[in-house]
């Protein structure tokens, strides 16, 4: 929006109806009935969201790599390189969540976690935000998970994003946007406060 919009193009519209659309295992979908503050209605659909989030983690096993792991991505019926990723159960803060992800995709878990972003994907049609964090100090533990297989894990060096890009297997666009976060945080951090 530039500086010159409307006022008017700041007020959320109203919704006039929140009706189900269809239901699966994993996803709701609802049809969003609004009016806009100029009187326009329009009805739009989105993919309802419930739960406590998500997180996805950088993990670094020493300063110069980060883990990725190899899992299977059913939209895109293929094997996809990505972050290590998952759902933060009840109870849990995402730093919490992001150890216990850790300890069942990968096998190691992290002394130090810390929030680098919140990132979100396709607003217009879903309500889902993925946490992302910096995991560091990390050791060997794992948890049983709840992967269909184990997942291959892989260690790739985080100032080669392009050498990354470049693979037809790693695309995911949350992970991409991590991986930059990550890399541009951990540069700033070498190189000190500026005076």
């Amino acid at each position: 929006m530039t500086a010159n919009a409307s006022s008017s193009a700041l007020h959320k519209p109203q919704i006039l109806a929140c009706t189900p659309v269809a239901q699966s295992r994993l996803f709701k979908v609802e049809a969003l009935d609004l009016r806009f503050s100029n009187g326009a209605e329009r009805q739009f659909e989105r993919l309802g969201g419930k739960g406590h989030g998500a997180v996805m983690i950088v993990a670094m096993p020493d300063p110069d790599h980060v883990l990725l792991i190899r899992e299977y991505a059913a939209g895109f019926e293929e094997y996809v390189l990505t972050l290590p990723k998952g759902l933060i159960d009840p109870g849990e803060d995402a730093a919490a969540a992001a150890n216990r992800e850790l300890m069942e995709e990968c096998g190691v878990g992290a002394r130090h976690i810390e929030p680098l972003c919140e990132l979100s994907l396709a607003p217009n049609y879903m309500r889902h935000r993925m946490n992302v964090l910096l995991a560091t100090d990390l050791y060997d533990k794992r948890l049983p998970g709840d992967e269909p297989e184990p997942l291959v894990v892989e260690t790739q060096p985080i100032d080669d994003i392009d050498a990354l890009l470049a693979r037809d297997d790693f695309h995911e666009a949350r992970a991409i946007a991590a991986l930059y976060i990550a890399r541009d945080r951990l540069r700033a951090k070498r190189q000190g406060p500026v005076s």
